[in-house]
């Protein structure tokens, strides 16, 4: 087992809610391992390509996650999940939000001002409408 796997206290709670293995085709690899494989692409963002081989070949690793985002089984693991950490009362629901400080980001403090804006060395100091947002002088059909 490397740094990032699930421990054995983990791969059992997960184990309990995992789908039945398939009864047709050649005999699965290695659940945890491959589940071990997901869970390495997922924490760290690579490329399915870049997977360890120790999880074993990454078209395995990309199939089963795949397969299992097609047919809806990870919404299930996690809501079994939920509802088993609920009963064992690991879930804490009540959670109080404190949002007096809710800092935007750097670049948000700099939006450019209505009004004085400069562009190539020249200072426009109102907005002047263009062609295509002035009336038009034509007279009116009909």
């Amino acid at each position: 087992m490397s740094r990032g796997d699930l421990t054995d206290t983990q791969w059992e709670r997960l184990e309990a809610v995992l789908p039945p293995i398939p009864k047709m085709g050649r005999p699965p690899r290695d659940r945890r391992q491959v589940f071990d494989g997901i869970w390495w692409r997922a924490r760290t963002g690579s490329p399915w390509r870049d997977v360890p081989e120790r999880y074993g070949p990454w078209e395995t690793v990309y199939a089963v996650f795949r397969r299992w985002q097609i047919d809806g089984t990870w919404p299930r693991i996690l809501k079994k999940l939920q509802v088993k950490a609920d009963a064992d009362g690991i879930i804490e629901w009540e959670v109080s939000v404190d949002s007096t400080v809710c800092r935007a980001h750097q670049h948000a403090a700099g939006a450019r001002k209505k009004g004085l804006t400069i562009r190539a060395g020249r200072v426009r100091t109102a907005w002047r409408p263009s062609r295509t947002t002035m009336v038009s002088a034509a007279p009116a059909v009909g």
